[in-house]
């Protein structure tokens, strides 16, 4: 072969290299690209799941701070309720020994019933205060009787306090047993 017929298929094969060059360096090219947009994507799901993954633990957080604060304030609920029986037995001892000539045993007893109220108080016990004539309301009081109003006006209205009621913070733990009026 003659210098010039290997030029010539020389030149006839560098086009098609550099042509099969190109096309490599264009597919590289978007390989990488590809690549590059598919690590993006990954990313932002990660990201995505991150965000989700910490704003339920702060959810989790919140909850068990709130359920925890509900349990102290609470925490002592059956020792109260328990309690109760104490405090109605006093409501009803006192007057009676007002009757009597031992004014001192009155004097004792009512010191032991208000450091017992006290003491119950500043752990977050409340009365419910109900009086004669207010309106009967069944998520407050329970009603043990319906007797005939003696006045028209108290008609559904309480008339008697048979028991009292308690709330411990903002949750009635005894409600107040009423007589109601028809």
């Amino acid at each position: 072969m003659s210098e010039k017929d290997s030029t010539e298929e020389l030149d006839e094969i560098l086009p098609e290299t550099e042509v099969t060059e190109q096309q490599q360096e264009t597919e590289n090219v978007q390989e990488e690209v590809s690549v590059e947009d598919e690590l993006r994507s990954d990313l932002a799901k990660e990201k995505e799941k991150f965000l989700r993954l910490f704003a339920e633990f702060e959810n989790y957080k919140k909850r068990t701070s709130k359920e925890r604060m509900d349990l102290f304030k609470t925490a002592g609920q059956e020792v109260i309720v328990a309690m109760l029986p104490v405090l109605d037995d006093f409501d009803r001892a006192l007057p009676e020994l007002k009757k009597s000539d031992d004014k001192e045993s009155f004097k004792g007893v009512e010191l032991i019933s208000n450091k017992l109220r006290e003491t119950l108080k500043s752990k977050g016990l409340e009365e419910v205060k109900v009086k004669q004539g207010d309106a009967f309301d069944a998520e407050i009081h329970d009603a043990i009787t319906q007797i005939p109003a003696p006045k028209s006006k108290l008609k559904g209205k309480i008339i008697d306090v048979v028991e009292k009621g308690f709330k411990l913070g903002d949750k009635i733990i005894r409600h107040p047993k009423v007589v109601v009026g028809k």
